[in-house]
């Protein structure tokens, strides 16, 4: 397999046409045969791949070119995973929009040359992959929600406790916890709100609950927007499952179907296997 083969086989485990904004080749290399693949991999994990002997270093974040300049444009996929949990197309993209500008400064003044130049002087491909493999995790944390709601009305806890059962959860140091909400509270409807970038804030979640989704799932939340949920008063129920594990759950079944096709895989960095 070459560089091209891999990020296809990515995109069609996503179920994606096209190569989204946060993910790249940034140098491409053809019969790859060993790959360090880490969600992070950098300057040191690059030097770090060279001296292990891998052809290929695979980053799940964006680390440079052009992913690092636009990919706060995947966000906008929160407006359409929003708008097919029943929140209406307006409210939607209010919601997301004053993170978007806040994200697309961030991507402006990102050093988006510094890892893919190193690559290209130490000889080694280099890639990330971030979209579609958190939109396989997304699909598998879905189902697993649904799974439980299909029971009858679940509470918030049996959520959790489902959710913790797959094996990346069982394995990772930080637990899934009810950042907002009652975990004996009934469950309506509930969102695993990922595989857009990052997450959405205290925007996005207001909206799913004022639109009648009482339960939202975020693999991740940053202070200033739990603190801004709590204060504005508004009902629902927010889960966070933890950054690193969800992030592995994406990327465990592109790993395996890589071994089935006989690359060797070394990871690190935090995928939790």
């Amino acid at each position: 397999m070459n560089t091209e083969d891999i990020m296809a086989l990515a995109l069609k485990l996503a179920g994606f046409d096209e190569v989204p904004p946060d993910s790249q080749i940034y140098v491409p290399k053809e019969d790859v045969k060993r790959v360090l693949f880490g969600i992070d991999v950098g300057v040191p994990g690059l030097l770090l791949a060279k001296q292990l002997g891998c052809d290929l270093a695979i980053s799940h974040h964006p680390e440079g070119g052009s992913a690092a300049v636009r990919g706060h444009e995947v966000f906008l996929r929160h407006v359409e995973i929003m708008k097919a949990a029943g929140v209406p197309e307006d409210v939607a993209r209010e919601a997301v929009r004053e993170k978007f500008e806040a994200l697309r400064l961030v991507d402006h003044k990102s050093n988006y040359d510094l890892a893919p130049s190193v690559a290209r002087l130490l000889g080694i491909g280099y890639m990330n992959i971030h979209c579609p493999l958190d939109e396989v995790g997304r699909r598998i944390m879905q189902e697993v929600v649904d799974g439980v709601m299909a029971t009858g009305r679940p509470t918030v806890r049996d959520l959790m406790d489902a959710l913790s059962q797959l094996r990346e959860f069982e394995l990772a140091e930080t637990p899934i916890f009810l950042a907002v909400g009652d975990e004996t509270a009934r469950v309506g409807k509930a969102v695993v709100a990922h595989g857009a970038f990052t997450n959405g804030g205290h925007r996005v979640a207001r909206a799913y609950f004022e639109h009648g989704v009482d339960t939202v799932i975020y693999i991740h939340l940053e202070p200033g927007d739990l603190r801004a949920l709590r204060e504005s008063g508004v009902r629902g129920n927010l889960i966070v499952t933890g950054h690193i594990a969800s992030d592995s759950v994406g990327i465990n079944p592109l790993i395996d179907e890589l071994e089935s096709r006989g690359i060797e895989v070394i990871t690190y960095g935090g995928i939790v296997r």
